[in-house]
């Protein structure tokens, strides 16, 4: 595990200084990589779901990362096509999601480590998706606190994005800084490897391969060139003047104070013209020659925040056309794509209202608010013809399973607009699950709402405050309680918040993070019989598919993830094949003596 750290450090190392990547294709054949990587993915959701072949996660070991391997070093590796599904969008439209087979997925994620750790030390600052430490919330907080003044906002929208990337154009910016032809052919295959829908096979002649591990850095590799386009060119020639004018009457009453200090006046005296100072505020917000362009992206959806004329953010908009056009082959979504008046209208980013505050003392301060459309989605789930209503898929499961599902779901939306001034909104959300919930309890116990709420009913300190709530807590013997809870969040905005949006130190060892799974794997030990040969590891999609209802006698495999509330079993290949055979029943398991 320690070489696969030192790898990517080295390789970050290089990215670091500028220098380019080269004999990147023999870094493919360390196996700490693909450790390291199963690691990562062997708990994603998509872990357990089949491409175009049954194979899954399942049935994981050494044996098959060597295969893959082996394959690398001959240069005998085919990308196999994705299957692709439509998934349905909030707008009744759809997306298409390909979905890998699982040694695809194994190979991407070693791949996307090895990219990341080249190009995240040379991206951009202002680029914020699908990267290491950085987020939404990241994003917000760098428009909060330093788009003051900002007159029009330029919303940007590439249609299709990751559908139309050019498979030349990015060959041709990899080739910029990898000097790897097994490399890029590698990259290139993958790219036209296809995709089957409906089992009819179908070439990729465009785009990313869609819900692969890789997509997301090579997107950030290909509008890089965006970004350097905006903070290189644009920004420098729309940035004028250090600072705005002074206001003409602010300047009088200075003066004014400047000739009384000097005629021995008081500070009684002076005080309500520096009361007058405060209110007016010293820049001038009509200054003609002052500029400041000003630029964010997450992923494919791009914001310009311009203090200047309306002709000029016209110009910036037409220029970002006609260089995406040109240079990258993409195209600015027309519906999307928009100048709007940062004072009287709102911009839509991240699913944020964003605006500048009105005030008397205001210089254009940015206003973060949460889009009334948002909320009303929101409490569309929980409602029944305007009321709150029971979830009737929740009524089979424990009241500490569905108080913390209301809790979770609730508390995601509420951090998630922490930085909104009118997040107080939310109180008539947090009322709507209420009842959901109350009404959910109630249809489970055949009760009241008003039973089930006296019998949760709580408090919770949060941030000074002691606030209602609902609350299970379930005992455990020699170990702390579980506690479920709904509620008992202020709601008051907090632009201050610190929230990561993913994990800190991306080039962390993953063996000290994962040890209990790769631990186990690398011991080469069945923990089922004990044999030493052919081992695999056993995956299930979630534990409850372990608790099926009616069975008396559960298998000993079954019984060992239950008692460890594990979803992986590292066992030999013989026990592996009795239990997807159910023949590994009570204690029917072959002795370690069969194999040794």
């Amino acid at each position: 595990m320690r070489d696969a750290e030192t790898t990517l450090a080295i390789i970050g190392d290089r990215g670091k200084k500028g220098l380019p990547l080269e004999d990147v294709y023999r870094r493919l054949y360390n196996p700490d990589l693909y450790l390291n990587a199963y690691g990562r993915i062997s708990r994603n959701k998509g872990a357990m779901t089949e491409g175009i072949t049954e194979e899954t996660a399942d049935g994981m070991s050494r044996e098959k990362i060597d295969a893959i391997i082996g394959l690398l070093r001959y240069e005998r590796f085919r990308w196999t096509p994705v299957r692709r599904v439509m998934i349905p969008k909030s707008n009744g439209k759809s997306r298409p999601l390909g979905i890998p087979t699982w040694s695809d997925k194994l190979l991407q994620e070693v791949m996307r480590s090895i990219l990341e750790a080249y190009y995240e030390p040379q991206f951009s600052p202002n680029s914020h998706g699908f990267r290491p430490e950085r987020g939404c919330h990241t994003a917000l907080k760098s428009i909060y606190c330093s788009w003051t003044g900002t007159k029009w906002f330029i919303e940007g929208d590439i249609k299709g994005c990751f559908d139309n990337i050019d498979h030349k154009i990015m060959l041709s910016i990899l080739r910029e800084k990898i000097h790897d032809n097994r490399f890029l052919n590698l990259v290139e295959n993958l790219l036209g490897a296809g995709y089957l829908e409906k089992w009819d096979y179908r070439p990729t002649l465009s785009g990313t391969p869609q819900g692969g591990i890789i997509s997301p850095i090579l997107a950030n590799i290909y509008l890089d060139k965006l970004d350097k386009f905006v903070e290189e060119t644009l920004i420098p020639e729309y940035t004028k003047k250090r600072v705005r004018r002074y206001k003409p009457e602010y300047v009088q009453i200075y003066n004014k104070i400047k000739r009384l200090k000097k005629q021995g006046a008081t500070e009684n005296t002076l005080y309500p013209l520096r009361k007058e100072m405060r209110k007016i505020g010293c820049a001038d917000p009509f200054d003609p020659d002052y500029r400041r362009l000003r630029y964010i992206r997450y992923a494919d959806d791009f914001l310009l925040g311009f203090a200047g004329p309306r002709k000029e953010a016209e110009e910036i908009k037409e220029r970002l056309g006609e260089f995406l056009r040109d240079n990258l082959k993409l195209e600015l979504s027309a519906d999307k794509t928009k100048i709007t008046h940062a004072a009287s209208e709102k911009a839509r980013f991240l699913g944020y209202d964003i605006g500048t505050f009105k005030g008397l003392r205001s210089n254009g301060n940015i206003e973060l608010r949460m889009p009334p459309q948002k909320l009303e989605e929101k409490i569309a789930k929980y409602t029944r013809r305007g009321k709150g209503a029971a979830r009737a898929e929740l009524l089979s499961e424990s009241d500490f399973t569905i108080v913390a599902l209301y809790g979770s779901e609730y508390r995601g939306f509420v951090q998630y607009y922490a930085y909104a001034a009118n997040r107080f909104w939310l109180e008539r959300l947090r009322w709507v699950m209420e009842v959901s919930l109350l009404k959910t309890l109630a249809g489970k116990h055949q009760s009241t709402v008003t039973k089930m709420a006296r019998m949760y009913k709580a408090e919770h300190l949060h941030r000074g405050r002691l606030l209602k709530c609902f609350k299970v807590v379930v005992e455990r013997p020699g170990k702390e309680p579980l506690t479920a809870q709904f509620g008992g969040l202020r709601l008051r905005p907090d632009p201050s918040l610190q929230l990561e949006d993913a994990p800190l130190n991306q080039y962390r060892n993953f063996f000290d993070k994962r040890s209990e799974l790769l631990t186990r794997l690398l011991s080469e030990k069945c923990e089922l019989c004990g044999s030493r040969r052919k081992i695999q590891v056993h995956h299930v999609r979630k534990l409850a598919d372990l608790k099926v209802k009616g069975q008396r006698e559960k298998p000993t495999w079954m019984q060992v993830m239950i008692s460890r509330k594990r979803k992986t079993l590292v066992v030999c290949h013989q026990c592996h094949v009795a239990i997807h055979n159910g023949k590994a029943i009570g204690g029917g398991m072959h002795s370690a003596t069969d194999n040794d």
